[in-house]
């Protein structure tokens, strides 16, 4: 059976406030990144969770060392208590969302210069078109 981890984690990014998702499969990390605008409530991030998580856009695969350890239940609040407290996120997150922002970029790129080359081949043709028509009746 496949073991999935996965991490949240919410801070205030200016001038919106920022959801992070990570998601350790396989040993490897992927990312997707959402904006929540105003502070959300906790009972807003978990309903966004159950209904949204599905249709997320996570980035590509990185690789990544998967600690695989028992702790005590105190342990781990303690834990995430100190993470509340810090800001930002983690270094392999931020690579795999810059990651998936390049991509975005270059698919933007492909799409854009396909539209514009295929406008100026519409133009092309309708004044090939319009010459036609000019000398047909001569």
């Amino acid at each position: 059976m496949d073991k999935v981890n996965g991490k949240l984690t919410v801070y205030f990014e200016e001038p919106f406030w920022v959801g992070v998702f990570e998601r350790i499969k396989d040993g490897k990390l992927s990312v997707a990144k959402v904006t929540f605008g105003a502070e959300p409530k906790n009972y807003e991030v978990l309903e966004y969770v159950q209904k949204h998580y599905a249709g997320l856009k996570f980035s590509l695969a990185v690789d990544t060392v998967v600690k695989d350890i028992e702790r005590n239940p105190k342990m781990m609040q303690r834990e995430a208590r100190k993470q509340m407290q810090k800001t930002g996120i983690g270094i392999k997150s931020q690579q795999a969302l810059k990651l998936q922002q390049e991509q975005n970029k270059q698919e933007r790129k492909i799409r854009s210069k396909e539209k514009k080359e295929a406008e100026e081949l519409r133009k092309f043709e309708m004044k090939q078109q319009k010459k036609r028509e000019k000398h047909k009746g001569h």
